[in-house]
């Protein structure tokens, strides 16, 4: 307790932050954190504008562009934020909407119906977290401009020019004081998410253009246009492009009631996956929701109804059909428009609105009953692989109880291999699987045994992308890793014991080459496809061993890159000394001390978090790299193959 006396605790004591300065104090408050994920949410806040601005129906086009000095813009054609004199606070409309927390046209249902940003926070965030930020407006036939740094009006709203068009168009500059990691914008992580509101918004286009990178030849900038008049139908198509789908064209279903739009197209693909995404206001609902419990009610209940109706599941019959036999191999997207949501926080991963959940069960239940009469063949190939998802549930069932039962008898109830750490506190503990056993070994004697476990895994896990649970539990190498996590194996929430969990930080630690890529994606796809909340609550890390290790006389260096390398060699010649270079082919070539100092040492390691930005991109990329189909990985391969570090 404090010793200060309650005499020297005044009101003096007492700070009021001004205007954005709350945001500066507290940004993680405000986006979530201060790493790439929150400087990319800047982004979103903007583009979300001007789709709110879609939605009301008044654009139909938005460029963003990332310019070469690292800012960005966001461009449309809507009706431009007001620039007249606010009534109440006595200046321009756009500096309240601009420099006020809780302030924007998002809270009158006559400006907009729905819209994402319902907590009015979002742009003047933005402005409150970058050095430059400039707002310009297209309106009544007159350019107007004004300019902030740091949140604070640096120049006053002031008509620059005439102009024939209409809108608004937004540039800023990230705060590097808030932004430590980086301010660099990463083209993929904008692209994935302007896809996905182009396939929720078939009336928009949008353009994201890359001033950064240019065409050595033709000198044209990077660019990507999204439009998808399919709309959601596209979306499907796009999401199960690397699977063989079970019907020509995906099952679309639009209804309205209480005011609530509802959206859904899906398909039923070879693979053994469930992929649901869901969004509310264009909003990405990772966490589901009273939407998606509806959704699930009704998928249950008509594709039951039908099948007992014809005599395809038959009452009393021996085989019990739960749920999740009817997600199996399904790719959906459902998107619900709601005029006052309730999410969970600002971060909005999880709709809370109870009278969502029976609109959404009516509507879904109602179109797809008339949509399974009338295609009696889809719907029996559909109930046909439910019944064997069924039958590999159950079998999967049992062997989860042989694993236990296995684990039980074998004392401990842990693998042979593992060499588990001595401290009982998960939060603290980590476990590395570690490729091989002459790695496996090292990384044992070179490790902290107190918060440091070691699984080695031999040769190449299964393929989960190609196999039911059933034929996954049989897998040795999957048995293991299992059983010394503790919280066992599934796709449901059901099946997942996430307070069971018997290490905070599992590190994947494979060699640097072609087969350990190909050993950790298996691992990846594994832990994404049936332990997915380790993935989306940041449990999963990759370890990075050196490539080279450069001696010179009795200096050692390690390098991680080619670039580090060379910059490391020419050190040591222009001291004229002898230097040699390896390159590690394995992590089997490093004894325990070089493993400890390089890769496993908390001091001086490099972790990489596996995080989910968009998970319907990582299913795709999953089904993709992993899957049956060789075109789209051929493609995948070819579009990437700048980023890729390849083993010749």
């Amino acid at each position: 307790m404090s010793k200060t006396s309650s005499s020297e605790y005044q009101a003096s004591n007492i700070q009021v932050l001004e205007g954005l300065e709350a945001v500066r104090k507290r940004p993680a408050m405000y986006i979530g954190d201060v790493g790439p994920r929150g400087l990319h949410h800047l982004i979103n806040e903007v583009v979300d504008n001007s789709i709110d601005e879609s939605l009301a129906g008044h654009c139909d086009h938005i460029v963003v562009t990332i310019q070469e000095d690292g800012s960005l813009s966001v461009s449309d054609n809507g009706r431009g934020i007001p620039v007249d004199i606010h009534p109440k606070m006595g200046i321009p409309a756009i500096e309240v909407v601009l420099t006020k927390l809780h302030a924007g046209g998002k809270f009158d249902k006559d400006s907009y119906k729905v819209s994402g940003g319902l907590h009015g926070v979002g742009v003047s965030c933005v402005n409150a977290l970058s050095t430059l930020f400039k707002a310009e407006v297209w309106r009544g036939g007159k350019k107007h401009e004004i300019t902030f740094e740091r949140g604070i009006t640096k120049t006053q709203l002031e008509v620059t020019g005439k102009t024939d068009l209409q809108g608004t168009l937004i540039t800023f500059k990230p705060d590097p004081e808030i932004f430590t990691q980086t301010v660099e914008f990463k083209f993929d992580i904008i692209a994935d998410r302007l896809r996905e509101l182009a396939f929720l918004n078939s009336q928009i286009t949008i353009e994201l253009i890359d001033e950064r990178d240019t065409h050595p030849d033709t000198g044209e900038m990077l660019k990507e246009t999204f439009h998808y008049s399919g709309g959601t139908r596209d979306f499907v198509k796009y999401l199960d492009e690397a699977r063989e789908s079970f019907m020509d064209e995906p099952i679309h279903i639009e209804g309205e009631q209480e005011n609530v739009p509802v959206e859904l197209a899906m398909a039923y693909n070879n693979s053994f996956s469930e992929n649901v995404s869901s969004y509310v206001n264009n909003i990405n609902t990772r966490e589901g929701g009273t939407h998606i419990s509806g959704f699930r009610r009704a998928l249950t209940r008509a594709f039951k109804t039908y099948a007992e109706k014809n005599g395809i599941i038959k009452s009393g019959s021996k085989i019990t059909i739960s749920g999740e036999d009817f997600r199996e191999g399904l790719t959906a997207v459902l998107s619900v428009k709601v005029a006052e949501p309730q999410f969970e926080g600002q971060t909005k991963t999880k709709l809370g609105n109870s009278e969502v959940q029976s609109v959404v069960e009516v509507i879904i239940y109602e179109k797809l009953m008339e949509f399974l009469e009338q295609n009696p063949k889809v719907a029996r190939k559909i109930l046909d692989k439910v019944v064997l998802a069924a039958e590999a549930r159950e079998a999967a069932r049992k062997a989860r109880q042989l694993i236990q039962r296995k684990s039980v008898m074998s004392g401990g109830g842990l693998p042979g291999k593992l060499a588990d750490c001595s401290i009982n506190e998960p939060e603290h503990c980590e476990v590395y699987l570690v490729e091989g056993d002459s790695a496996g070994g090292s990384a044992k004697m070179g490790r902290n045994r107190s918060f440091q476990a070691i699984l080695p895994l031999r040769g190449k896990i299964l393929n989960v992308e190609k196999a039911n649970l059933n034929k996954i539990l049989e897998n040795k190498e999957i048995q293991a890793m299992i059983t010394a996590l503790g919280t066992s194996v599934g796709h449901g929430d059901e099946d997942f014991e996430i307070e069971k969990l018997r290490y905070h930080k599992i590190i994947i630690m494979t060699d640097a080459d072609v087969d350990g890529s190909h050993i950790r994606t298996l691992l990846l796809t594994f832990f994404y496809r049936y332990m997915r909340p380790l993935v989306e609550l940041g449990h999963i890390y990759i370890a990075t061993p050196p490539l080279y290790k450069i001696t010179a006389g009795k200096n050692v260096d390690y390098a991680w890159d080619d670039e580090t390398r060379s910059s490391i060699v020419a050190k040591y010649k222009k001291t004229k000394s002898k230097v040699d270079v390896s390159r590690y082919k394995g992590l089997g070539e490093m004894n325990p001390e070089q493993l400890w100092e390089t890769t496993m040492d908390p001091e001086t390691r490099t972790l990489q978090q596996v995080t989910v930005e968009s998970a319907a991109t990582a299913d795709k990329g999953f089904s993709t790299l992993m899957g049956d189909l060789v075109e789209p990985r051929r493609e995948f391969i070819e579009r990437n193959a700048k980023y890729a570090n390849l083993d010749i």
